[in-house]
């Protein structure tokens, strides 16, 4: 007994050295565990923001309006400003540029800030017949409908001999080839097309301003959103799948156009970002044709940026990568960054779904504002302490927040049915009309300058949601169609005017 109590305490030790030998063997792989996934974690953040070094640094902004002239002139007045490209679309600008100082001023109360560093790009003139862009030596729509054909019926088969035909070689991916550029697409890239053998333009000149070809892959887009589809389309041959296109509009609904118009194919498409924008900024009408690059920064504001999703892209015999590092491509995070370093952009990110609620929010605002102060032809306040006019909104209202609460993508969303309340709608709406009484809506100045108007991405588009959802938006579409009314009757005063010029 004495001999065998010793060798039971020997084979207890063994059994508990072993025990804590697994336990502490099991410790360390969960300890490893933690530290990779934190490895792993790190490697995602470290991609997110790593340097971006194959993406181009230069910005070109499509729209040199109020916002247009804002951005790039807070972009050029950030510590290691990015190269900035102004796209023109009118010759008269780019003399304008070309004999004056070459710099962008923006009064803010009572000093004027002039920044200059930019350069401008003359966009070629693109013309369309019933939705065909002309091609040199080629039939325009009525040459081909004849008299045996009606032209929409001649520009359907020229759609599809258009298609059928060869297509159009997109711009290589320049980021996808890291490393420096071969001779021959060196050549490619830098070598103008040109303009007289790429687009039909009826008695174009000889002319020594060179127009570039260089591929795009930083784009912000700040025209009216009725003027988007055919401003890229002058572009449209720079645009490839590593571009990032940052809408800076008014309105709903534009992306759908760009893709339906311009980007059918969805591996062609390059990437989407959305901005709000709340910065009051003008340009006095006598200033306009003496600088028409100076602008007035009457209110401070924010711009709320967001990437659209996409599906990552899936090689040949490779598998789907769910990497959330993939889905933003480099431009688009490279875009994101410079907009959010400038001060006075006041430039913040945010996530696709609450990017989302923002903008239908700002869509709901809109819809009240601008046609009524559109119609009524008074400032913003007009709309204060009025029962008859709240009656309207409350109307519009009505089936703005049935149309929005009703949207299948919010349906996962919590609270929405508090957020977008008629009652929480009218409210912002006050608010706005109280805070911006003394202004007049953007609608209102193109109204009254016979310009097209973006009612149809505003009410227009809560009409075409409310009828994929099945709310018939009645008091939404009136108010639409009278304000494109009276948009028509001032551009017939302004066509029916003999021109005169002012000395």
């Amino acid at each position: 007994m004495e001999a065998r109590a010793p060798m039971e305490r020997e084979s207890q030790d063994i059994g508990g050295d072993a025990e804590r030998e697994a336990q502490e063997h099991d410790f360390a792989e969960s300890e490893q565990a933690d530290v990779n996934s934190l490895r792993e974690s790190l490697d995602t953040v470290k991609r997110q923001n790593a340097s971006l070094s194959n993406v181009p640094p230069r910005i070109y902004i499509l729209g040199t309006g109020s916002i247009g002239k804002l951005v790039a002139h807070s972009l050029r007045g950030i510590a290691n400003p990015p190269p900035i490209t102004l796209l023109l679309h009118r010759y008269d600008l780019l003399q304008a540029w070309e004999e004056g100082s070459k710099e962008i001023t923006i009064q803010d109360g009572d000093f004027k800030v002039r920044q200059g560093g930019c350069d401008v790009e003359l966009l070629p003139e693109v013309r369309r017949q019933h939705g065909v862009v002309l091609k040199a030596g080629k039939r325009d729509v009525y040459d081909a409908a004849g008299e045996h054909m009606l032209p929409h019926e001649a520009a359907m088969i020229l759609k599809q001999e258009a298609r059928a035909g060869p297509q159009e070689q997109p711009v290589k991916n320049m980021q996808d080839q890291p490393g420096t550029l071969d001779e021959e697409d060196e050549a490619q890239v830098q070598q103008p097309v040109p303009l007289e053998d790429a687009y039909y333009i009826p008695g174009a000149g000889k002319s020594t301003y060179v127009r570039s070809t260089e591929p795009i892959q930083n784009l912000i887009v700040t025209t009216k959103a009725a003027y988007t589809v055919p401003a890229l389309l002058r572009v449209r041959n720079r645009i490839s799948p590593s571009t990032t296109i940052c809408f800076l509009q008014n309105g709903m609904g534009v992306i759908d156009d760009v893709n339906k118009q311009l980007f059918e194919s969805e591996d062609q498409r390059p990437s989407y970002m959305q901005g709000i924008i709340t910065h009051g900024v003008n340009v006095p009408p006598e200033v306009a044709k003496r600088d028409p690059f100076f602008a007035v920064h009457a209110g401070h504001g924010t711009i709320a940026l967001g990437v659209m999703p996409r599906q990552p892209r899936i090689s040949d015999g490779a598998e789907k990568d769910t990497d959330s590092s993939e889905i933003w491509s480099p431009s688009a995070r490279y875009l994101l960054r410079t907009l959010t370093r400038s001060p006075v952009l006041c430039a913040v990110g945010f996530s696709p779904t609450e990017l989302l609620q923002q903008q239908l929010e700002k869509v709901a605002v809109n819809s009240v504002l601008n046609p009524l102060t559109s119609l009524l032809d008074a400032r913003n306040g007009a709309l204060q302490y009025n029962h008859a006019l709240t009656r309207t909104l409350r109307l519009l209202l009505a089936e703005t927040s049935l149309v929005i609460r009703s949207l299948p993508e919010l349906q996962a969303i919590p609270n929405i049915n508090t957020r977008f309340s008629a009652r929480r709608l009218e409210s912002l709406v006050k608010s706005v009309a109280e805070k911006t009484q003394d202004n007049i809506s953007s609608m209102l100045a193109d109204v009254r300058a016979g310009r097209r108007t973006e009612i149809e991405y505003i009410n227009g588009y809560i009409v075409r949601r409310g009828e994929e959802v099945g709310v018939s938006c009645v008091v939404n579409y009136a108010i639409m169609q009278t304000v494109i009314g009276k948009a028509m009757l001032t551009q017939r005063e302004a066509r029916e005017d003999v021109p005169m010029e002012r000395r």
